[in-house]
C-alpha cells in the first residue's frame, strides 16, 4: 500500500490537518553549501510543481535566508493551497561588528546575530520578525526551537530559558492560537533526552523530532515516542534521512546527525541497504515510510538542494513497498522487533 501526497493527517486535538510530505529549509539556509537562488528558486517550484503543499522553516535557518527565499515563493502563491510553519525562540538583529560575523555552522546565510529569548516578549517578537521575512500576514503553526541542552549548555542558562517558557512565553502562544492567528503550537527537539524530558514540561500539539526516531535509532519508540501517544501530541519527523545517509547511502563522506557517519553507523546503514537490495526498495523510500507507519506521525518536512531532490522524495514516497521487507530488516535486527510498519 503507497501513501498518495494528498493525503492528510490531523495534528493533535486541532483543527489542523498537514500533507504527510513537506519541504524542510535548512538546505536553503545553506547548512551544507551555498546555494545560488537559481537553484533554491528550481527546488521550490519543483515542490510546488510536484504537488507540495506543506512547507517549514525557521529564522535560524541561514539565519534568516531560508524565511526570506521560502516567503518570497510562497507569497506568490494562493494562500489557502498551503500550510507553513517556522520557529520562535530566536530573534535575529544586526551585529555590532558585521565583518568580523562568523556565520557557522551556516556555510552561507545571512549576516544577522542571533538572540535567545522564550518569553512572551521574546516570542511574539520572534514571530513577528518571521511574518516580515516571510512576506506573509499569517502562518499556520510555530513551533519552540530547540530549547534543549545541546544548544544551551549552562546548565543555569537553560534553567533559565525554561522558565522563562513556563512562566510567560506559553502565555504568547496561547494568546496567537486563541484568537486565530496560528492554528497549532509545538516544539522542535533534537535528542531523545529532550523528547522525554523538555517536551513534558508544557501542553503542547506537536512536536518536530529531529533524529530520536529513524529508521537507523528507534531509542525512543517505548520512551519518548509512547509519551506523545499518551498526550495526544502529533509528531513532524524533521530528518527522514537522519541528515543524509538515509538517502545518499553508507558512501564516502555521509552524514548522520549532521556529522560524519561513524563506522557503527555506516556498518547498520549497508546492513539495511542489502536488505533493500535483495527486495529492490530504494533506501530513501524505506526510510520516509519508515516514520510515517508510527501512528504518532503526522508528517515528514525532508530537505533538498535541487529540484531533482524533491521530485525523487515524491517518488520514494509514493512507491509501493513488500511486507516482506520490513519483516526482513526486523528478522535481521535492524529495526526493533515491535516498531510499526507500514500496511
Amino acid at each position: 500500500m503507497s501513501i498518495k501526497i494528498s493525503d492528510q493527517r490531523k495534528v493533535g486535538t486541532t483543527n489542523l490537518s498537514l500533507p504527510v510530505l513537506g519541504l524542510g529549509s535548512a538546505p536553503l539556509g545553506e547548512i551544507f553549501a551555498k546555494i545560488d537562488e537559481e537553484d533554491a528558486r528550481g527546488t521550490l517550484n519543483a515542490a510546488w510543481d510536484n504537488g507540495v503543499r506543506f512547507y517549514d522553516t525557521a529564522p535560524w535557518y541561514g539565519r534568516g535566508l531560508a524565511e526570506h527565499r521560502m516567503g518570497g515563493f510562497l507569497r506568490t502563491k494562493p494562500r489557502d493551497e498551503f500550510k507553513i510553519t517556522t520557529k520562535v525562540g530566536r530573534t535575529l538583529f544586526r551585529p555590532k561588528e558585521p565583518k568580523k560575523l562568523d556565520r557557522s555552522p551556516w556555510k552561507g546565510g545571512l549576516n544577522f546575530e542571533v538572540n535567545f529569548d522564550y518569553s512572551y516578549d521574546g516570542i511574539m517578537n520572534s514571530y513577528e520578525q518571521a511574518l516580515v521575512r516571510l512576506a506573509l500576514d499569517t502562518v499556520d503553526a510555530l513551533v519552540i526551537h530547540d530549547l534543549d541542552s545541546m544548544y544551551h549548555p549552562d546548565p543555569d542558562i537553560f534553567a533559565k530559558h525554561q522558565k522563562d517558557l513556563r512562566d510567560t512565553g506559553m502565555k504568547a502562544l496561547e494568546e496567537l492560537k486563541s484568537r486565530g492567528d496560528i492554528q497549532a503550537y509545538g516544539m522542535g527537539v533534537n535528542t531523545a533526552d529532550a523528547l522525554v524530558d523538555v517536551v513534558s514540561q508544557v501542553d503542547l500539539d506537536f512536536t518536530i523530532v529531529a533524529m530520536p526516531y529513524t529508521l537507523i535509532d528507534q531509542s525512543s519508540l517505548h520512551t519518548g515516542m509512547a509519551k506523545l501517544i499518551e498526550r495526544n501530541i502529533s509528531v513532524i519527523i524533521g530528518s527522514p534521512f537522519a541528515s543524509g545517509i538515509l538517502v545518499t547511502g553508507a558512501v564516502e563522506g555521509c552524514t548522520y546527525n549532521y556529522e560524519l557517519a561513524t563506522e557503527e553507523i555506516i556498518k547498520k546503514v549497508r546492513g539495511i541497504e542489502a536488505v533493500c537490495d535483495a527486495h529492490k526498495v530504494r533506501l530513501g523510500a524505506a526510510a520516509m515510510q519508515f516514520v510515517l507507519a508510527h501512528p504518532a506521525v503526522a508528517a515528514i518536512i525532508p530537505g533538498a538542494v535541487k529540484a531533482s531532490e524533491v521530485t525523487q522524495n515524491v517518488a520514494s514516497l509514493q512507491t509501493p513497498i513488500p511486507a516482506d521487507f520490513w519483516a526482513d530488516l526486523k528478522a535481521k535486527g535492524l529495526i526493533v522487533e515491535d516498531a510499526p510498519t507500514p500496511e
